[in-house]
């Protein structure tokens, strides 16, 4: 039996699209395979003596170090048990501070009536072009005389505004439908009663996704857990990760059980929201 050209043309493109679906498939699982190669290491090192780390013969595998998590608790110069705590308190305060702060000032300016909405809007945008630096000694000096170095509220309070955090949220509120707004406002509610029954449980995906974001930023914050956390039993666990190198000593071991201890919490944060992230991130179009 002949082949028609209409079979042999359908039966090209289809062999065309298994090539192109299989040259896919191997270029994401190597990228994916490079992606978790670093992570690879820091398990092995952490299961691993220092001399298996530095040493010259290279093993696959570690040598199942697990007394290196004793060690790390145990350890008297590093509180490294309080130091996660501080971290955990901190992201979640301020991962908290920042929705409601940056939702409401975003939602005022996506949906206030007010003269000067698009000048205050503006000035937040401002906001973004000045270095950190600009601001970081300021900012100390003020917290310094409120008294709250060595404390929660001057690590997380300076943090709670995030100019570029307003804009997403104001952008967001304005592809929001004004017609679920405008029922409720039929219905009695203000625009605190629209924004707190109507706006947020349905706007939760979008919520998720900047939560993450706000934790994992809080969780890995370094510069201002360092000058604020003087004390250790105010650490962070970052600054308790830069503890275990000094002048004198590198503790690689410690090092790295520590660092892999404390990718934990954002592991499981990224794989509770991960839906909600992906679906948030989505929904970040700039519009209006």
């Amino acid at each position: 039996m002949t082949t028609t050209a209409p079979q042999v043309a359908k039966n090209s493109s289809k062999r065309g699209r298994i090539f192109s679906n299989t040259g896919l498939y191997v270029a994401v699982s190597a990228a994916a395979a490079l992606f978790l190669v670093p992570f690879y290491l820091i398990v092995r090192n952490s299961l691993s003596t220092d001399q298996e780390i530095t040493g010259e013969n290279w093993k696959l595998l570690p040598s199942f170090q697990w007394a290196n998590i004793s060690e790390l608790f145990d350890d008297p110069t590093v509180e490294f048990g309080r130091s996660l705590w501080n971290s955990f308190v901190v992201a979640t305060l301020m991962t908290v501070g920042t929705l409601l702060v940056c939702s409401l000032a975003g939602y005022g300016l996506a949906r206030i009536p007010y003269r000067h909405a698009n000048k205050v809007f503006y000035a937040v945008l401002a906001t973004l072009m000045v270095p950190t630096a600009v601001t970081f000694v300021p900012s100390f000096v003020l917290v310094s005389s409120l008294g709250w170095v060595d404390t929660y509220r001057g690590l997380i309070i300076p943090g709670l505004f995030s100019g570029f955090t307003c804009f997403l949220f104001r952008q967001y509120f304005l592809g929001f439908p004004k017609e679920l707004e405008e029922a409720a406002r039929v219905d009695g509610l203000g625009y605190w009663g629209a924004y707190w029954r109507i706006v947020v449980p349905n706007s939760l995906n979008f919520f998720a996704a900047i939560a993450t974001i706000t934790f994992i930023s809080g969780w890995n914050a370094f510069l201002w857990p360092l000058v604020i956390g003087q004390d250790p039993s105010s650490w962070t666990v970052q600054i308790a990760l830069s503890s275990f190198m000094t002048n004198q000593t590198v503790n690689f071991h410690l090092i790295f059980m520590a660092t892999a201890i404390s990718i934990l919490p954002l592991v499981f944060v990224f794989l509770f929201l991960q839906r909600w992230l992906v679906q948030g991130i989505a929904q970040t179009g700039i519009k209006g």
